[in-house]
């Protein structure tokens, strides 16, 4: 059942998609957040559909060309120029294994993410797309919460199979990236119901990252959490929510999630730390031999470990975005990385400077707080993660950058009127 009614939202979504190019934005970022066909257990988990929907949106955008515009902006070209050089890096890879698959998954997203960007133009749209986000991450953290509800915290929560998401840490991280974008959505729900509806999403998203046993989420959540009372307008009334909730939320955790967190402090008796530090090493060591290119893709195996690991037996992922970047791409993939975050962020910080000049701009620094706060949930948490390539950050930027184009817009249109009032008033005067 669950096979055939997603085909039929897809199916049923393609003559949208091409009425309207940014249905196919929508759409695509379901599929590729959500990845609703990998809960079927039928033909749909090996349907195309986000090819599908990937070729429409391309076919609409080609048919009206006037419902599209390129972002001109820094980040755009930066996250270009990052994907360039991912494949640059592939040309001159070091690994044993076939990069290819790879690459072509990773040029997909980013390609996919530029096309999304050229789509977004309205406050709506811009909502619209935080909604779907939401909405995909938000069902398997309601999902998960009440699992650790049930459970009583007894078992690990895991994300949905062959997804990004699908380790107990990754789906952990998403789940906090989600929380600032739920507390954003709140204000603008009517009903008081549906205001309390997303309000308890939010808490089972977080209890459901507590119930992934994630020592590196638990850090994300730390600072997100810290964070978002810093760009709260009510400190004192989030401040005494926190105060009272983290407690409960603790004490309701088992002992053996304790145990686990606690691991922290000794995390040089637990084997799973050292690995990682063995594969950051490991990132390290082969970037000082090709500073430039790093390894590129696939290098997570026997042989690159016994070449430049301090334990070839340990083999792991890189297990942070940043190693992953650097031993795959080099010193210079890794300033084009961390060249994107930097740049979002001033994004963000000029909206909340500029945008606060038109009471109909309030929306703006409101959306663009909550995004610089799973900005930062996600570049703690991913510190231990090899999610460089996840699509949800990326789609966190391109609603950043139409945010900060759509309030330069707003501000110039609202000064041009100006004048030409002002030049009005002065010729009746005349």
């Amino acid at each position: 059942m669950r096979d055939i009614l997603v085909t039929l939202i897809v199916f049923a979504s393609l003559p949208y998609i091409f009425k309207r190019p940014f249905f196919g934005a929508v759409m695509w970022i379901w599929i590729s957040v959500m990845n609703p066909h990998t809960q079927g257990w039928g033909f749909a988990q090996n349907m195309p559909f986000a090819a599908i929907i990937a070729g429409t949106t391309v076919l609409s955008m080609m048919a009206k060309p006037k419902q599209i515009s390129f972002p001109n902006t820094g980040l755009t070209w930066l996250l270009i120029a990052f994907t360039a050089w991912i494949g640059v890096t592939t040309v001159f890879a070091i690994g044993p294994e076939d990069p290819l698959p790879l690459l072509n998954k990773v040029v997909k997203i980013m390609g996919m993410t530029i096309v999304v960007s050229m789509l977004v133009r309205t406050r709506k749209e811009i909502e619209i797309l935080v909604w779907v986000v939401v909405i995909s991450l938000g069902y398997y953290g309601v999902k998960g919460g009440l699992f650790t509800v049930r459970s009583g915290g007894a078992y690990r929560v895991w994300g949905p199979s062959g997804t990004f998401i699908e380790g107990n840490n990754e789906v952990a991280l998403a789940l906090i990236m989600v929380v600032p974008l739920m507390l954003y959505l709140v204000p603008l729900i009517a009903n008081k119901w549906g205001k309390r509806a997303m309000w308890a999403s939010a808490g089972l998203c977080a209890l459901a990252s507590l119930g992934s046993y994630s020592r590196g989420a638990a850090l994300a959540m730390a600072a997100m959490l810290s964070f978002l009372w810093l760009k709260s307008h009510n400190k004192l009334k989030l401040g005494v929510l926190l105060v009272m909730m983290a407690p409960l939320a603790l004490v309701f955790m088992p002992e053996q999630w304790h145990s686990r967190i606690d691991t922290i402090n000794n995390y040089e008796q637990d084997g799973s730390a050292m690995g990682r530090i063995n594969a950051w090493m490991m990132a390290i060591n082969l970037a000082a031999d090709h500073p430039l290119t790093g390894g590129g893709l696939q290098i997570y195996n026997a042989e690159i470990f016994s070449r430049y690991a301090p334990n070839p037996e340990d083999i792991h992922a890189a297990h942070s975005v940043y190693f992953q970047v650097l031993g795959e791409h080099g010193y210079v993939g890794l300033l084009l990385y961390l060249a994107l975050y930097f740049v979002v962020w001033r994004n963000g910080t000029w909206v909340i400077k500029n945008a606060g000049r038109l009471p109909e701009l309030e929306w703006a620094p409101r959306l663009v707080r909550m995004l610089q706060v799973s900005i930062v949930g996600f570049l703690v948490g991913g510190a231990f993660l090899s999610l460089a390539y996840f699509d949800v950050p990326y789609y966190i930027m391109v609603i950043m950058v139409a945010t900060r184009l759509l309030v330069e817009r707003t501000l110039r249109e609202h000064a041009t009127q100006k004048v030409l009032a002002q030049e009005k008033e002065a010729h009746s005067v005349a």
